[in-house]
Parts: C-alpha cells; sequence; structure tokens
C-alpha cells in the first residue's frame, strides 16, 4: 500500500529518543518531564477507593460532576473567576488531548495559528493535520520575552489562534500582567480563540504570580484554559487533564471531544474530585518545587553551565556554551552517552531548528538523583 502522510516531517519525539538513548547507556535521565518519585499516597488512596466503590464504569462526558465542581471552585478561591461546572469545564485524557481537540475543533484548511517557539511540540502537528498554517514567532534566548509588536504585524484576518504556554515548557519562564494585557489588546474587537496552555500554573517562583487568561476579561471571553492534574498531582501517566472556556466555545469542544474519548477514566476522576478538597495539595508545589530549583542550581554553581533560575515549571535551561559550540542536538547525545546523563536539547523546539546552547534538565526528581546528576555536570 501507499500512501501520502498527512504528518511527513514528523518523526519520533526528542523525549522518546532521549529517554531510549538514557536507558540504553543507563544514565540519570533528566530529559523527560515527569517526576521519580511517588504520587501522594493519600491520593492513590482515594482512586483505590473509588474502584472499591463501582466507579468503574463510563463517566459522563464531560467529566465527574464531583471533580468539575471542584475545578470550579478551585477557580473561583484562587483567581475570583467562575466556570459553570455543566457547560464550561470538560475533564480530558490530559491537557495534550484538551490542545488537539481545540484546535481540531476549530482550525480550518488555511487558517492561521500563532504559536511561540521554543513550543511545545504537540501544538504544530495538530495545526498541520487539520490543515492549518504555522505562525511562529520566535522567543529570543535567554530572556525569551514575546515581541509583541510582531504579533501585532503577523495578526491579520486568516488569524484564528493563538496559543500560550505560562509558565514556559521547555524555557521555564512566564508571562506578566503587562503580557496578558498586550494579547488581549491585540485580540480585541477580532473573533480570534486563545489556547492558553496552564498546565504549570501551581509551579511558579519567587513570588511570582500566574497570570492566567482568566484574569483578564478581554481574554477570558475568547479563551480556552488547559490544564494537566499529570504535571500538578506526580502522576504523568494518568493522563487526565481539563479545559475550562465559555458555553459557546465549549460546545465546540465538545462536538469533537465527544468522538475523540468520549470520557476519561471514571475512578481518577473520582479520587482528584476527592483529593482536591484540600487546596494546600496543589497550593504548597511552588515551594515544592522551588526548593528542587534552588539545590539543583546550588549543587552546578561551579559547574561551567551557566543559568538564569528557572521561574516556573520544573525544568531549568542550562547554557553550555563555555563547554563546546557543539550543536545542541550532539551535545545532548554525547553527555548521555559518554557522561550518562540526558537533557533536552531545545533546538527541536524553535524555528528553523535555531541552537542556542541550550540544555533543558527537568529537576522534579529526587534530592538524591539531583546530586547524582550535579556530579556529573560539575565534571564537564
Amino acid at each position: 500500500m501507499q500512501h501520502i502522510s498527512k504528518l511527513p516531517t514528523v518523526e519520533t519525539t526528542i523525549f522518546t529518543k532521549m529517554s531510549a538513548l538514557a536507558n540504553t547507556h543507563n544514565a540519570i535521565n533528566l530529559s523527560q518531564g515527569f517526576p521519580n518519585f511517588k504520587s501522594d499516597k493519600t491520593l492513590v488512596d482515594f482512586v483505590n477507593k473509588a474502584m472499591q466503590s463501582g466507579y468503574n464504569q463510563y463517566a459522563p462526558m464531560s467529566g465527574s460532576i464531583e471533580l468539575r465542581d471542584a475545578i470550579a471552585a478551585k477557580f473561583s478561591d484562587l483567581y475570583n473567576t467562575s466556570y459553570h461546572p455543566e457547560s464550561e469545564i470538560t475533564v480530558t485524557a490530559g491537557a495534550t488531548q484538551a490542545i488537539y481537540t481545540i484546535i481540531s475543533a476549530f482550525v480550518r484548511a488555511e487558517d492561521e495559528v500563532i504559536i511561540f517557539k521554543p513550543a511545545y511540540d504537540c501544538y504544530e502537528p495538530a495545526i498541520t493535520i487539520n490543515g492549518g498554517k504555522t505562525i511562529a514567532i520566535q522567543l529570543e534566548a535567554p530572556s525569551y520575552a514575546v515581541d509583541w509588536e510582531l504579533v501585532k504585524q503577523k495578526v491579520n484576518a486568516k488569524t484564528k489562534l493563538v496559543i500560550v504556554n505560562t509558565p514556559h515548557n521547555p524555557s521555564g519562564t512566564v508571562f506578566s500582567e503587562n503580557d496578558m494585557l498586550q494579547l488581549q489588546q491585540i485580540t480585541e474587537g477580532t473573533d480570534i480563540i486563545v489556547l492558553s496552555d496552564e498546565v504549570y500554573e501551581h509551579i511558579i517562583f519567587d513570588n511570582k504570580q500566574h497570570q492566567s487568561a482568566c484574569l483578564f476579561k478581554g481574554l477570558k471571553e475568547r479563551s480556552f484554559i488547559t490544564a494537566s492534574f499529570g504535571k500538578t498531582f506526580h502522576n504523568t501517566g494518568w493522563k487526565v487533564g481539563y479545559c475550562c472556556a465559555p458555553k459557546a466555545l465549549m460546545d465546540e469542544f465538545k462536538k469533537v471531544h465527544q468522538f475523540n474519548v468520549f470520557s476519561v477514566n471514571h475512578p481518577m476522576q473520582k479520587g482528584l474530585a476527592d483529593y482536591l478538597q484540600t487546596p494546600n495539595h496543589y497550593l504548597e508545589l511552588s515551594v515544592f518545587y522551588q526548593e528542587k530549583r534552588d539545590l539543583f542550581l546550588s549543587l552546578i554553581e561551579s559547574s561551567r553551565f551557566n543559568a538564569l533560575p528557572s521561574q516556573g515549571t520544573y525544568f531549568q535551561v542550562l547554557d553550555y556554551s563555555n563547554i563546546t559550540d557543539e550543536y545542541d542536538v550532539a551535545f545532548a547525545e554525547r553527555l548521555t552517552i559518554e557522561h550518562k546523563i540526558a537533557s533536552i536539547p531545545l533546538s527541536v523546539f524553535n524555528d528553523n531548528n535555531l541552537d542556542n546552547k541550550v540544555l533543558r534538565f527537568c529537576f522534579a526528581k529526587t534530592d538524591e538523583t539531583l546530586k547524582q546528576a550535579a556530579s556529573i555536570l560539575n565534571t564537564i
């Protein structure tokens, strides 16, 4: 059989490649973004209890009403805003499914979608497979700040969607209030939809405040917010997330969602709903991960890597330009094979594979793992 691929340039993701390389060479894996410590036993017990209590059949298409109520309460408490649990919140099979469904529901052939690179790698393939055109705006290292004047120049009648991500993966930067106000001003009076990827909303450092799209009236009315329980509660393998949006947008989302996954793991939804009744389970995350960031940076202070401390997420970008002028992919591979430590090269997320000589390291690891990793980095 012969066929024409809808994604002819897409290969195995860098995450899969680097994790496989780490496994082959028995390297410390700071590449793929997952914790190597256990989920809270309380949450696991809640899920087990849900299974034993019979929550084992299909959940409602939009998600367990108990979980949607808990999500609505969280937005009310944190952001003083409201999403109706019956019509404006949908539980999804992770944030990636939410993102894919949003793009599928709204992007048609020749529609343009603005993304900011380095960009998480699920955005562009979803745009392409739905016939859209990606308009990439490159963020410049090391600040990765948005040039909003350039964004204004790129917006036109074909612009259907703007995708923003804060806290930002892979750079670890966060949008300011001014960033969100600029985005609001640019999209005001248009039919542009904003997809605000906020999966690391609870992992933000140095007393910075998360600038959710829902805090800005003009943005909220045109925005989807996507979130991830996997990122928040150290269980990425569960693949449970959610999205919020005004009813008119969510109605279109659900039309695609019901034929994509229909519903999401029921006992996990029940367990998460119970777990969310204690807000400190997510409110304490920033302190927890800032301690890990600070530990990692202090441990590699004597190395030849340079770092601007991550502002959010559980990733730290390190500049290696004092060490070598190798292409970042080649250097990441050599570090894994020769030095037994795996990272992610950022060029694969950039426009035209721009190489800024930086690697991304995940610090969502035990202190012992971070100490072992630092001892290696200090010898390079």
